[in-house]
Order: C-alpha cells, then sequence, then structure tokens
C-alpha cells in the first residue's frame, strides 16, 4: 500500500515538474470562470491570432479528407526547404516539436544529456523517458541567463552528450550568438547539438541554424506559436541526410496529418502574415514592458521573443499570491517555479493584444495597491452593429428598428455609419451634409439629426469616382485608389466622432454597408468590422430572404470572415420572409450546426412601410413603371425620370404615400404614357445625366408632353430644365457647357463652391409655405422675363433677388423647378399640388389632406414588429446589459 502511494505521489510530482503553460481548462477551472473568458498569458502564442486564410485551407483540405495524408510530408518540407535554402533530404515534419524533440533522443547511442537551465522543460523529460542521465549546467541570472560555451565545452570534454539549447531561450526569452553554436559544434564532433528555434521568427534579422550549420547539430522549428495553430500540432526538424533519414525510421507512418500540412505549406509561404507579426509583436512587446516598469517590484528581464520572464523582488514575497491575484482577474500566467534553475519569484507572460496587456498590467497594479485607471483605456459604450450579406438587405431599416427599441425600452440611444456610400443626402440646422437614412434612424431615437451620425458621406459622381464629404463638408473629389490613400485619415475622423457622439449614450446601433466579406475591400475596410472592432460592438447579420439564398450567404459570409470577426457576431437574423416562420427550423437548426451561431429572429415582409428607402434600389423597385399598387381609380399619374445618378429620390417619398397619386419611375420613353405630370429629380452629376437622357430618347419624349403634363424639376432636375447648363470649372465634365431641355429660360452656372442650407419659402401660385433643404454646386438665373420666381425666402416683400429665389416657372405653372429639396413634405401645399393635378384631368378636388407625412406612426409600427420576432432577450444579453 505504501509502495503504491509513494509511486502515485512520485508521478504526481512528475506531474508539476513537466507541466506546461496554455491548460486553458484547468486554468479557468482555477479561475471560476469560462474557458472564453479567461486571458490566457501562459501559453506564448502569436497575439494576431491565426491567419485569416486558415478556415478556407482547412475546408478546402476537407476534400482529401477520405484519403490518407502524404507520409512525406513532401510539399511541406519542400516548401521549407526552399524557404530556408536547404536540400529535401535535409527536413523532416513531425506532429508538433515536442514528438522531434522525444525521437531525436533516441538517436546516435548517447548515454547522456547536456543541459542549461532554465529551459523548455519537455528536453529532459524526452531523455529521462530515453534512459538518457541528464546534466544540467544553471546560466547565470547575473549575466541574463546567457549560455557559457566555455563552461559548456568543458562538460563535453570527458565524453559526447546531447546538448540542447533554445534560440531564444524558454522561458528566459534571451538568444546567442549562431557562432559560437557553430564553434562549439566543430570543437566537439562526436556530439550532437539540438537547437530549438520554436520562437526564432519573432526576432528580425536572426542568424538562423536551419541552413548553415555543422553536421552534427539538428535545428527545430515549430510553426504552432508564430503562426498562432498549437490545436494543429507542426514542428520541423533540419539535420543532415542521414540523420533525417533515421528518424524517418523512428517516427510513426502519417505522423503529421492532411490539415497540419496543407496549412502548414500556406503558413511558409505567408509573408505577409509574418512581417505583420514581427512590427505588431515588437511594439506591443515594447509597450508591455514600459507598462510594467512602471510598477515598484516587478521587473522584466530583456526578451527578444513573444514572451517576456518577470521577478517579483519584493522582501518575503513570491509570485503565488500575485498568479492567485491575477487568476481572480480572469488572468493566468506561467508560474516558473517548477523550472530548473528558477525559484518561484519567477513567472513568464506571454505578449498579447494591447487591451489584454493593459488588464495584465491594471492586474499588477492593484496587487500592488496602486490605482488601476491609467492603464485601461475608457470602457466603450455597448454597441449593436448591423451588417449584412449584401446591400439593400435591410440594414438601414433594421437599425432603425432597433433604435426605436432600446428607446422605447428607456436607453438614450444613437445611431451610427461610419461611412455612406449614397446620393441621397440631408443638411442639418448647422448647413452639414449627412446621409438621409441616418436621418429617419435619428428620427426613431427622437435625436436631432447629428453629423456625427455619418461622419463621412461618399456621392459618385463618375463610375470610378466621388465627392467625399467628412464632417459635413467636402473634401474634394477623389478617384477610387486616392480615396483608399485617403482612407486612414477618414476613418480617424469616423473614431473621433464615433467616441464623442457615444459618450453620453447608453446604447450606439451602429450600421455596416454592403457586405463584411467584400475580399477586396477588406484590407482597406472603415465602415464594417474595422469599425465593430473599434467599437466593440456586437454584430448581428442580416440576409434578404426574399432574394433566396440567404443561408448559403450567411454561412459564406462567415466563411470568409476573419477568425478573430466571427467573434464579434452575436447572432443573425432573416429579413423580409414570406410564409410560414415555422417552415425554417431545419435550415435555422442546419445555420447554428454549420456557424456555430443562432438566427436571432425572423422578420416579416413589412407592406408600405412608410420611411424613406434605404437606397435607390429599393425606390425603383418599389416603383416600376407600372406604378403605385392599391391606387385608387381616380388617382392622377406621376412620372418620375430615371437617372443614372439620381439623388435625393427621397423628395417622392411623401407622394408615393398618398392614396390618389400613382408614381412610376421610368428609364424608357416607351412607358411614358400620357401623365398628369412629370418629375425630373435630382442628379449628383447632371451634364452626364442630361447626356443620357437625350441619348435615350427620353429628353424628347418629356419635350413631346409639354402643355399637355405639368413639368417639374427638382435640384439637378431645375438645371435640366434650362436653356444652358455651364460648367468653366469641369467640376461635372471637361464639355464646358451644353444645352439643356429648353422648358424654361434659365441658364445655371456650375461652381466649386457648394450650397448647403436648410430654408423655407413661399409657393407663389398656391401662397402656402413650404421648407426643406439645398444641396447644390451652382446658381442659376432667368435669361427672359417670361419665367417668374415661383418659390421665394418666406416673409420676403418686393422684388426678391435672384440669389436667393427658390424656384422658377412660367405663369400657367405647367413648367416649373426648384433647388428646395422636402418641397412636398409639406402636407398642405402637397395635397394643393395634387388637386391642381386633378383639376386639370376633370376630377373633382379632394381639398382635405388626405395622409400626414411623417414618420413616427411607421417607426413605431416597425418597431414592434421586430420586437415580435426577434429574441430580444438574446440582444440585451449579447450587449452584457
Amino acid at each position: 500500500m505504501q509502495a503504491s502511494q509513494d509511486h502515485i505521489k512520485n508521478l504526481a510530482e512528475q506531474e508539476k515538474k513537466y507541466a506546461h503553460g496554455g491548460n486553458i481548462k484547468k486554468l479557468a477551472a482555477r479561475a471560476g470562470c469560462p474557458s472564453s473568458e479567461l486571458l490566457d498569458f501562459s501559453a506564448n502564442i502569436n497575439p494576431l491570432g491565426p491567419p485569416p486564410w486558415l478556415q478556407q485551407v482547412i475546408v478546402n483540405a476537407l476534400d482529401e479528407v477520405d484519403r490518407y495524408p502524404d507520409p512525406e510530408s513532401a510539399e511541406l518540407t519542400l516548401a521549407a526547404c526552399q524557404k530556408h535554402s536547404v536540400w529535401p533530404t535535409e527536413c523532416i515534419a513531425g506532429n508538433g516539436a515536442s514528438e522531434l524533440i522525444s525521437a531525436i533522443t533516441r538517436l546516435g547511442g548517447f548515454k547522456r544529456a547536456v543541459i542549461p537551465v532554465p529551459c523548455y522543460v519537455d528536453y529532459e523529460r524526452s531523455c529521462l523517458v530515453a534512459g538518457l542521465k541528464t546534466e544540467q549546467i544553471p546560466l547565470d541570472p547575473q549575466n541574463g541567463f546567457a549560455p557559457d560555451f566555455d563552461t559548456l565545452s568543458s562538460f563535453l570534454s570527458a565524453s559526447p552528450a546531447l546538448v540542447f539549447l533554445a534560440q531564444p531561450n524558454n522561458p528566459t526569452g534571451t538568444a546567442f550568438d549562431p557562432e559560437d553554436l557553430k564553434k562549439l559544434a566543430r570543437k566537439h564532433p562526436d556530439s550532437r547539438f539540438i537547437v530549438d528555434e520554436s520562437f526564432a521568427d519573432f526576432i528580425p534579422n536572426l542568424e538562423r541554424l536551419t541552413g548553415k550549420r555543422p553536421p552534427n547539430v539538428i535545428t527545430l522549428l515549430s510553426l504552432t506559436k508564430f503562426y498562432a495553430i498549437p490545436g494543429l500540432r507542426l514542428g520541423l526538424a533540419f539535420a543532415s541526410p542521414d540523420i533525417i533519414m533515421a528518424l524517418k525510421n523512428i517516427l510513426p507512418c502519417w505522423s503529421v496529418n492532411l490539415f497540419a500540412q496543407k496549412v502548414g505549406v500556406r503558413c511558409i509561404l505567408d509573408e505577409d502574415y509574418a512581417r505583420k507579426t514581427i512590427e505588431t509583436t515588437t511594439r506591443l512587446r515594447e509597450e508591455l514592458v514600459q507598462g510594467i516598469a512602471k510598477i515598484p517590484g516587478i521587473r522584466t528581464l530583456p526578451a527578444q521573443a513573444n514572451f517576456m520572464l518577470c521577478q517579483v523582488q519584493r522582501v518575503g514575497m513570491d509570485a503565488t499570491g500575485l498568479i492567485e491575484h491575477l487568476l481572480k482577474n480572469n488572468i493566468a500566467v506561467r508560474h516558473c517555479d517548477n523550472f530548473d534553475g528558477l525559484d518561484s519569484t519567477y513567472f513568464r507572460i506571454a505578449v498579447r493584444t494591447a487591451e489584454e496587456n493593459n488588464k495584465f498590467v491594471d492586474g499588477l497594479r492593484s496587487f500592488t495597491g496602486m490605482e488601476v485607471a491609467t492603464s485601461l483605456k475608457p470602457k466603450k459604450t455597448p454597441a449593436l452593429m448591423i451588417q449584412g450579406t449584401c446591400s439593400n438587405a435591410g440594414k438601414s431599416i433594421l437599425t432603425a428598428a432597433f433604435c426605436r427599441i432600446f428607446l422605447q425600452d428607456g436607453y438614450k440611444v444613437a445611431p451610427f455609419k461610419a461611412q455612406n456610400m449614397s446620393l441621397n443626402s440631408y443638411v442639418t440646422d448647422e448647413g452639414l451634409e449627412m446621409g438621409r437614412a441616418q436621418v429617419t434612424q435619428a428620427a426613431a431615437c427622437k435625436q436631432t439629426p447629428d453629423v456625427r451620425m455619418n461622419p463621412v458621406l461618399i456621392k459618385p459622381n463618375s463610375d470610378t469616382g466621388s465627392q467625399i464629404i467628412v464632417m459635413g463638408k467636402p473634401v474634394g473629389n477623389m478617384k477610387v485608389l486616392d480615396y483608399v490613400k485617403y482612407k486612414p485619415t477618414a476613418f480617424e475622423a469616423v473614431k473621433n466622432a464615433y467616441d464623442s457622439l457615444s459618450t453620453d449614450r447608453d446604447i450606439m446601433v451602429i450600421e455596416g454597408a454592403g457586405s463584411p466579406a467584400e475580399i477586396n475591400l477588406k484590407q482597406h475596410d472603415i465602415v464594417n468590422m474595422a469599425m465593430a472592432d473599434y467599437a466593440e460592438a456586437k454584430v448581428i447579420i442580416t440576409g434578404d430572404i426574399d432574394r433566396g439564398g440567404v443561408f448559403a450567404s450567411l454561412a459564406g459570409t462567415m466563411d470568409l470572415i476573419d477568425a478573430h470577426e466571427r467573434k464579434m457576431v452575436c447572432g443573425f437574423l432573416l429579413n423580409k420572409f414570406r410564409g410560414d416562420a415555422s417552415l425554417l427550423t431545419p435550415a435555422l437548426d442546419f445555420t447554428f450546426d454549420r456557424t456555430g451561431k443562432p438566427v436571432l429572429g425572423v422578420i416579416p415582409h413589412i407592406d408600405h412601410l412608410g420611411l424613406p428607402d434605404e437606397d435607390s434600389v429599393s425606390f425603383k423597385q418599389d416603383l416600376s413603371k407600372s406604378g403605385s399598387k392599391g391606387k385608387r381609380n381616380d388617382s392622377v399619374d406621376i412620372v418620375c425620370i430615371d437617372l443614372p445618378r439620381i439623388s435625393n429620390f427621397t423628395d417622392l417619398d411623401a407622394l408615393k404615400g398618398e392614396p390618389d397619386v400613382n408614381l412610376r419611375i421610368i428609364d424608357n420613353p416607351k412607358n411614358i404614357g400620357t401623365p398628369d405630370a412629370i418629375i425630373i429629380p435630382g442628379s449628383k452629376s447632371t451634364l452626364s445625366d442630361l447626356a443620357h437622357i437625350r441619348a435615350s430618347g427620353m429628353a424628347q419624349a418629356v419635350l413631346d408632353l409639354k402643355g399637355k403634363a405639368t413639368i417639374i424639376g427638382i435640384c439637378g432636375g431645375l438645371q435640366m430644365l434650362g436653356q444652358y447648363v455651364n460648367d468653366p470649372d469641369g467640376i461635372e465634365s471637361q464639355d464646358g457647357s451644353a444645352e439643356g431641355l429648353g422648358l424654361l429660360p434659365l441658364q445655371t452656372t456650375l461652381a466649386q463652391e457648394k450650397t448647403l442650407t436648410r430654408t423655407s419659402g413661399t409657393h407663389g401660385l398656391s401662397k402656402m409655405d413650404v421648407s426643406g433643404y439645398e444641396i447644390h454646386h451652382g446658381k442659376t438665373e432667368p435669361l427672359m422675363p417670361t419665367v417668374r420666381a415661383m418659390i421665394v425666402p418666406k416673409g420676403s416683400t418686393g422684388a426678391v433677388p435672384i440669389s436667393r429665389v427658390l424656384g422658377f416657372g412660367l405663369k400657367s405653372g405647367m413648367i416649373w423647378g426648384t433647388y428646395l429639396h422636402g418641397i412636398f413634405d409639406a402636407d398642405g401645399f402637397r395635397r394643393w399640388f395634387i388637386d391642381s393635378l386633378r383639376e386639370k384631368k376633370g376630377l373633382p378636388k379632394l381639398e382635405t389632406i388626405q395622409t400626414t407625412f411623417g414618420m413616427e406612426d411607421e417607426l413605431d409600427r416597425l418597431a414592434k414588429i421586430v420586437r415580435e420576432n426577434v429574441d430580444m432577450k438574446a440582444v440585451y444579453n449579447a450587449l452584457g446589459m
């Protein structure tokens, strides 16, 4: 019985002596937290995490999973040989460096091993298992634990031995001069030197011993640390051909699995990831050292890799109390009391992300009694981000819905979209320009539109160029590549706007753009996952199920985004569903199994939602050539001319909601019919859109209806109604000028300065007040007295200067135009306008207002529908609320 107990005790002591860091389950159990919440500084893994392509390589490899892997790992070892300039006969792959170490100890008939300590504990363990006697050479802490090659040489004089050295050393992080090792190896040719370069990739410009090495040197590499793939297990050994052949005879067949081989090849070829790792790790290590240096009683030893050895230097104290304190704060470090050559005052830490490093430093500060406010950055406002599988998936509307839900639940909330590409803009009370979608979302929060809600607005003016607006003001016209170069500057404005806006909010609701899986845009993204990362937002990805293929889109999106981005996703929403949601159960279960993320809700298709359309795609889909559906038989027919660069199409939203208006948008003159009114809307590029409608025949179709239909131009449409549009500065075109439609005797001259203002006016014929905003370049002037000021500033008396006129038209009222966006939003004027068309058509006037244009009721209806169909408890849990 006693012998059995002694044996068990001996095994327990050995387990402790040869324990490793990174046992996440045991550490989390000690900390009393889920493993996902533990900050593990005990394992020295690349803080960048696995390369972004990892998942796809593994998915692709699944096609070969029904076959045995290559027993020679030929593709992997060939790539390694090419990188390190050695012959293919000089390299072998193993199931991690530990397997190779174990095999090496059984080669050559050696009786003993010499191991400078402290060092990686598996050297000694593997030697003991192989029956070798181990002799330790203590490294001098006063000399930074650097190897003493003279002392080492004296240990080899009596008889040959296996010698283990790490470059850099683990746990001390120190490196030695490779030339010293080469001299020692040549001096003792009967000994064999194993140089462990598992962490050498982290050190820039380090001379490697993989290539030019003496024949009695074996060099080991571990790909698991540098490429953050410890779960795959992958190591390489470089040695003379006879040693490699002997290792092949010892190692089991198929030692390296298929996935490790495929991933290993890609790792070796990925120079960008390697460069970024070295740059990032070096910076993070230096910042971490500086943070620890400010804490009394804790010192760090000089290190060159992605980890460092630390020591508690307080009288009568070791690292045990500190380690337990950190563990209570969900932080695990590597106690070094089981390393020969170190005592219990030492501990080792990995270099992790900046945020995690700050938390570690704060843990040290709290342990030593210092305040914890300096190193930890301010806590971010809880944020929910709505991203999509594609454009027009419903991101804008769902963002508005969550804004209103959170408001109803008593939270102070604000919307945010870092970068909006839209020709549908709005002018704030301060005369600043922002996207209209964020105006709707601000209304959902019952907030005044604030340019900080949309700090970057992009207004395309050609297929390859756009006007860039930052914090409400134009900063210039840029081609795509020019804007890519400008994006870092834009992102700084985005971050400043977000920080300022979110400071006094309880919740932020952020809208993404397009899809986070746009591979060509990810490198310079500032609106999707990069913004989510900065805001520390929880991401919901929504897909339009009405389009079909939504489950493939959700799964594909998750496959294409990076591993750390997938962690930010808390679930999915299916939008615009028609039918019985219970039929989706198998697909929802599959989606969870495939992605690990739940579908948090299925939003039904919402008919006749009286909110501005998300973009011109939705607008044009709703208003096809057949017009609005479900209208009365006595409706008036209003046609909107489609333009390639149509802007501010929300000018027509109020008309779309009237029961006696059939509103159509057309791009073919054959579909124009005999409308009661024709509206030429705003344009971001008046000259090119004018040329388009001429070439398409649409301009002539409009001219043919002169005197038969009321013709209205808004902003760019007003400019097209005139005789000439001049562009002397080449703002929109290099042609200089173009003839307009000639329906009004007006001349427009485009200018660099942009008019951005909110204003109110009085319509001359109706005598009714209207209000809205102006966004345009240049000035429009009458050429003949037959044109009159149709809309003048409210309260004007007497003659109004041309520069202040808001609209021009003919006395008859059959042709008129205005710069005033939102003119039809005024309920009284809109009814007067529709009734004037009814009267011309021989229909009785309705006179009383039929609809009130506003968003409050519709926002409440939207919020109710979304709340009823989304697991809001799960949403709040994701936000930590």
